[in-house]
């Protein structure tokens, strides 16, 4: 090996050398001497925590995809047609039941802006319609100190309610129970169903 070869291989392992400790970023400390000694060493810290948006009506799993839409279906018994009686939903309407939904919403960047959205009044195929004002919402307590709200539905339009933030976070939920209100005598039919006849609610989540 000539010179200038060994020259330019001890410059690249100098150079190695004084890199390496830079790339693991590691530290010590020594100290000597004949009285009390105290050696220092240092430590950083990183977190990344994602911003997250979680909404749940009806059947679902906290922070998880479900694709199960639940039906809410009211049957109105023939001597109660149109005469105010509130009907509530059937056993298995709903993933609590009778009508009753697990309602959440989380996230941790703000206040949450909740909406229900509908795209007309409900129909039974023959002209004739069922406004969203006949169907109620109640909202009660389920694990969180305060019930979730619902915003009310209404025909062909959004209707919108805030969850306020508490440092940032919104982690609220309710168990959120439907009604009929059958307080309008209307022609016979089944009214809404899966997906068809202005049926389907949308609830949306939003934060800034």
């Amino acid at each position: 090996m000539n010179k200038s070869t060994m020259r330019a291989v001890c410059a690249a392992a100098s150079l190695a050398a004084l890199g390496a400790p830079m790339l693991v970023h590691a530290e010590s400390n020594v100290q000597n001497g004949a009285g009390a000694l105290t050696a220092t060493g240092h430590v950083d810290f990183r977190v990344t925590v994602p911003k997250v948006l979680f909404l749940q009506v009806g059947t679902g799993t906290s922070l998880a995809t479900n694709p199960t839409i639940n039906l809410i279906d009211f049957v109105v018994p023939a001597a109660n047609v149109g005469d105010a009686t509130v009907i509530n939903a059937t056993a298995a309407s709903g993933d609590l039941g009778s009508g009753t939904v697990t309602a959440k919403v989380l996230g941790n960047n703000g206040n949450v802006t909740l909406t229900s959205t509908t795209v007309g009044a409900l129909g039974n195929g023959a002209g004739d319609t069922i406004s969203y004002s006949q169907i109620a919402t109640a909202a009660a307590v389920l694990t969180s100190a305060t019930a979730l709200a619902a915003p009310a539905l209404a025909d062909a339009t959004t209707t919108t309610v805030t969850v306020p933030a508490t440092g940032k976070i919104v982690n609220r939920d309710a168990r959120w129970t439907f009604s009929f209100l059958n307080s309008a005598l209307v022609p016979p039919g089944t009214y809404g169903g899966v997906n068809v006849n202005n049926s389907r609610v949308t609830y949306t989540a939003s934060m800034p």
